[in-house]
């Protein structure tokens, strides 16, 4: 059983660290197996500002990019047109794994290197929008890690429920365990019949 602390915290108020909670929740017999950041896939993933774009000379639906990414100038082939210089952008460097994309390795495309991938909110595992880049705010600083520039954490505790636990088969369940431990009051979703 998988429980994410923002679906806790719909609940529930948790002002414990994460690893504590996880101590507290095993004393209690709800064996903790694991603690694992949703956001995790994303560290290979960086802030970029888009420096130059021009045209693909080999592919009239590509452009070149160069994006600074903090440690230098990366030169990246890229599909999508909504974005323009000075923008903020995400930077998938190579080493990267995306769920929807896969391994994102340096290569050749139509004869141009590139050294990435600028990033779509759908790519991301962010949102459904594939239209185009995910433009980010133009306050962030190029090079900073995509999950602390965006405040991306959500920890998932993972659980070894025994037969004797059922009550904690859902997530209503561990928040109760959660409020007997912490002394807090829990928040029930209010429910109505039509």
């Amino acid at each position: 059983m998988k429980v994410s602390l923002s679906w806790l915290t719909d609940y529930i108020d948790i002002d414990r660290d994460i690893t504590d909670l996880a101590d507290a929740l095993t004393m209690a017999g709800l064996e903790v197996e694991g603690i694992t950041d949703r956001y995790a896939y994303l560290t290979g993933v960086v802030v970029g500002r888009v420096v130059e774009i021009k045209p693909h000379p080999h592919a009239d639906k590509l452009v070149l990019c160069k994006v600074d990414t903090g440690d230098g100038e990366k030169s990246i082939v890229c599909g999508a047109t909504n974005m323009k210089e000075t923008d903020r952008v995400p930077v998938a460097l190579p080493g990267t794994q995306l769920p929807s994309v896969g391994s994102i390795e340096a290569g050749s495309i139509r004869g141009e290197i590139s050294e990435g991938m600028l990033c779509s909110q759908a790519e991301l595992g962010l949102g459904s929008d594939a239209s185009g880049i995910f433009l980010l705010p133009a306050t962030l600083t190029p090079g900073s890690p995509l999950p602390s520039a965006l405040n991306l954490s959500d920890p998932v505790i993972e659980f070894d429920l025994t037969p004797n636990r059922p009550d904690c088969l859902n997530v209503i369940g561990v928040a109760r365990e959660v409020a007997a431990i912490t002394g807090t009051h829990l928040r029930l979703p209010d429910i109505g019949l039509s």
